[in-house]
């Protein structure tokens, strides 16, 4: 690089000024001799000649000895700058272009361990500081990164310096022959700093709920005289775990708790994945039921009003799935715990009785209604809109089922409509003539599910302003928001149940038909296995009010004789099964050329319950390019914890998601990997 260093600005003005003199002398030297005397001017001349011989004389005799001064000057000046960048405590240091350390202080020796004159790249010191990530020969000129060095927490900045613009700014030195820059890098400790941002975030406080799931049902399992003991022991539990974090609980009804903590106690409570769940069902002075407890944490929020608010729609998320769990809810995310135990039916009806009432009164206030379940529908959704059809009817109102595409599962069921002289042509419709039909005086129904992004028809809930949600799965973090009513029971053993309760107080003395107390009845055998599981006293009494009304068990069992292909594909995926960790069958259906190859592989999840030993089961199906993944357990492990980790949700024992993008072996490596973090870290 060649460099040239010349004089200029005002120190050069100054130092040729006598030469300028000389030269105004000799203009007016030359206009004596023209206008005025030439004596004159041969005397100026004779005096210029001397003037001329003296001033070049100190000219050329002084410039080097200037030059030599200013030399010496900006050495000093350079040297006391140099020492003072040395001593400085800030580490800093100077790369050339390539990233490579051609310059450091005192304090970035000290930083690094390295001696005097280090001359390697940055990134042999620092490997997340890679030649792309400092300043370039484009625009960029500055560049700030956060990095962890040696347990402390540094922000590196990187300034561009370039060499042309240097020796411009300078008022001696051309610019001409410069090119190429340097990068000056320095490095901001701010560990203290994170330290106490962090203690401040740790101290800040958190609110949380805590509901008893079973209060009412615990105290009728004990004894009248040791009642109040149980409570009592209750309350101790739960005031000395939250007092033991250092936060404050207050009982606000009999079975409500108000709890404040900081953020820190959070944490710990993450930790130990909420053991008060666990620890609640230790009480036990001769009661047969376990009492166990819901949890909803807000955290985060911008005021304390803001986390009361989050702690409210935690607990309701808890509570939505089952109890028995904890939630944790925050501007970004919502967390769960827990949810290892099925919730306890409750005996009363009365819910039932109040929700068929609003339902009532919701459907009569208005022209139409539009009846839908969840994509891809099985007998308990399409059971369950013929339930809610049958009501309209009753209510003398006009009603609609939304049907896209007819699974061949419930074909049989869906014959049983279409054609028949008894029914309208327009009572099964499409999605698009639903939302033609959609307005400000339509009701839309929503059965079995809860998720809007899987419901038939999602854009239907955009044109709907009164929606109504009667589900059976446990609510997750995407839930159909704003539902004029909303019935969500996880207890219940599925949505034709629900919707049987709440047709018997919708109407009086209400007449069903045959055809449709089959459709409910198969609904209500297919999510319980044919009563074998999730099945309870209300579930054998939605049953008989069905048989009651005219479901025949023969009927219904011949709408569900398999064809021998879709047996054999089951057959198959159940007698390649391959158990995972001595407890969990994942096998893969291989059924290309059925129609409906993911209810194949959801009965062979079911099968694979039977063999002994297997606490849960996975059966994937690779269907119009989607991985789909069916998952059932009995009662030891909860599916729909492991498949909402994977993206999908469901019920306790009966769960399900979709994977896009990846291959089946890559999909089971992703349902291994699950597995073993969730069995690792005790949520399963």
């Amino acid at each position: 690089m060649k460099k040239r260093i010349k004089l200029k600005g005002r120190i050069k003005t100054y130092i040729q000024f006598c030469l300028y003199l000389g030269a105004l002398l000799a203009t007016v030297d030359l206009a004596l001799y023209l206008f005025i005397d030439y004596r004159a001017g041969i005397l100026l001349t004779m005096y210029l000649i001397f003037y001329f011989a003296i001033t070049l004389s100190l000219y050329f005799y002084n410039k080097p000895v200037i030059m030599n001064e200013l030399v010496s000057f900006a050495t000093e000046y350079g040297q006391i700058q140099r020492k003072l960048l040395r001593d400085m405590d800030l580490p800093y240091a100077l790369l050339d272009d390539a990233g490579k350390v051609i310059w450091t202080n005192i304090a970035f020796e000290n930083m690094v361990h390295q001696p005097k004159g280090y001359s390697k790249s940055i990134t042999a010191l620092f490997p997340t500081i890679t030649k792309d990530r400092l300043p370039n020969d484009s625009d960029v000129d500055e560049a700030q990164y956060e990095l962890e060095y040696e347990g402390c927490e540094y922000v590196v900045k990187f300034k561009k310096i370039s060499l042309k613009e240097m020796a411009e700014h300078s008022d001696m030195i051309d610019a001409e022959g410069y090119d190429g820059f340097l990068i000056a890098v320095h490095f901001y400790d701010e560990t203290a700093l994170h330290i106490a941002l962090q203690e401040v975030d740790d101290q800040s406080l958190a609110v949380g709920m805590i509901y008893l799931d079973n209060y009412e049902e615990a105290l009728e399992s004990v004894e009248e005289v040791r009642r109040s003991l149980l409570i009592a022991l209750i309350d101790r539990k739960v005031n000395k775990y939250i007092s033991a974090l250092d936060g404050i609980s207050k009982k606000l009804e009999k079975d409500k708790y108000l709890i404040i903590l900081r953020k820190k106690a959070i944490a710990q409570l993450q930790e130990n994945r909420f053991d008060l769940l666990e620890e609640v069902k230790t009480v036990n002075i001769g009661n047969e039921m376990a009492v166990t407890i819901s949890i909803g944490v807000g955290l985060d929020g911008l005021t304390y009003a803001q986390n009361y608010e989050f702690a409210r729609n935690a607990i309701d998320l808890a509570l939505g799935r089952g109890g028995d769990q904890a939630v944790i809810k925050t501007p970004e995310s919502i967390t769960y715990y827990g949810g290892k135990s099925q919730q306890v039916e409750k005996n009363t009806r009365v819910k039932a009785r109040v929700k068929a009432h609003a339902l009532r009164e919701i459907i009569t206030a208005k022209d139409r209604v539009l009846v839908m379940g969840h994509r891809n529908p099985d007998a308990d959704s399409f059971g369950a809109t013929v339930g809610i059809y049958r009501i309209t009817q009753a209510l003398e109102r006009k009603a609609h089922i939304v049907l896209n595409e007819v699974p061949t599962s419930i074909q049989p069921l869906v014959d049983l409509f279409r054609n028949n002289p008894d029914y309208e042509d327009d009572m099964i419709i499409n999605s698009q003539q639903a939302i033609e039909m959609a307005g400000s005086n339509t009701v839309l129904v929503v059965v079995d599910v809860n998720k809007p992004s899987i419901t038939e028809c999602p854009d239907l809930l955009r044109f709907c302003k009164s929606v109504v949600v009667l589900d059976h799965h446990r609510q997750g973090t995407e839930t159909i928001e704003n539902a004029t009513l909303s019935y969500v029971e996880p207890y219940a053993s599925s949505a034709c149940e629900m919707v049987s309760e709440v047709l018997q107080y919708t109407y009086d003395n209400i007449k069903i038909r045959p055809e449709e107390a089959d459709c409910m009845y198969s609904g209500i055998m297919v999510d319980t296995n044919n009563f074998m599981t999730k099945t309870g006293v209300r579930t054998f009494e939605a049953a008989a009010f069905l048989r009651r009304s005219g479901a025949d068990v023969i009927r219904v069992r011949k709408l569900f004789r398999e064809d021998a292909l879709e047996y054999k594909a089951k057959a198959d995926a159940v007698s390649q099964a391959e158990i995972y960790r001595d407890s969990f069958a994942i096998s893969v259906c291989t059924a290309d050329d059925l129609p409906s190859p993911t209810v194949i592989g959801a009965q062979a999840a079911n099968e694979l319950l039977d063999i002994r030993g297997i606490k849960a089961s996975f059966v994937l199906t690779d269907y119009q390019g989607k991985i789909h993944v069916s998952a059932r357990s009995i009662d030891e492990v909860n599916v729909q914890i492991i498949m909402e980790r994977m993206g999908g949700g469901g019920h306790l024992n009966t769960a399900a998601c979709q994977m896009e993008g990846t291959g089946l072996a890559e999909a089971i490596g992703v349902l291994k990997r699950t597995i073993d973090e969730m069995l690792d870290n005790g949520e399963i």
